[in-house]
């Protein structure tokens, strides 16, 4: 497990913010709020936050479904992990990554061994829950919510688990996950 580098608190500016001198990059499953949390997170460590999607969407001009369906998800995965390398690079930021990123062995050895990485993790009726709101996610096309989650847990959890912290996500508003995250963060 790559050395975990705890934030500083900050002298100046934001009252109780963190200074963090490395990347934190949000891991786990669809629907997890890696997208929300890291929003809020990063407004409270006062650094910017990107959505690793978004700026691989910003990259191919296309969807990620559109990426998907075209080339399939090993060319995503490939495109990805350039991605998040570039995103790594730079100024401390928070990174939310897509749910299948920590999953590609290099991706996963590049952050752990460049980041301090966050699994925010749920139960699979939560995730469901979540994911059965909108129809963007191309691994669910069709598919009933429950039974994808729990096969992809399976396969993922034990991966997602090399993490340096480890978050539980549930029902509770996302502000209370995110100061779960600053307590791990300073201790």
């Amino acid at each position: 497990m790559a050395d975990l580098h705890p934030p500083k608190k900050r002298q100046h500016g934001m009252q109780n913010a963190f200074v963090i001198d490395r990347p934190v990059v949000l891991v786990g499953m669809m629907g997890v709020g890696k997208t929300s949390i890291g929003k809020r997170l990063a407004a409270r460590l006062g650094t910017p936050f990107v959505d690793a999607d978004e700026e691989i969407e910003k990259a191919a001009g296309l969807s990620i479904t559109e990426i998907f369906a075209k080339f399939g998800e090993e060319y995503f995965r490939d495109g990805e992990r350039r991605v998040i390398a570039r995103l790594i690079e730079g100024e401390p930021k928070v990174i939310a990554t897509g749910g299948g990123a920590f999953v590609n062995d290099d991706t996963r050895a590049l952050i752990l061994d460049r980041a301090t990485s966050i699994w925010l993790n749920a139960d699979v009726q939560v995730l469901a829950d979540r994911v059965s709101r909108r129809s963007h996610r191309p691994l669910l096309k069709g598919k009933d919510p429950v039974t994808v989650l729990t096969e992809l847990g399976k396969v993922r959890n034990p991966l997602y688990a090399a993490a340096n912290l480890h978050i539980r996500s549930d029902t509770s508003p996302h502000v209370r996950t995110v100061e779960n995250i600053l307590k791990a963060l300073a201790a």
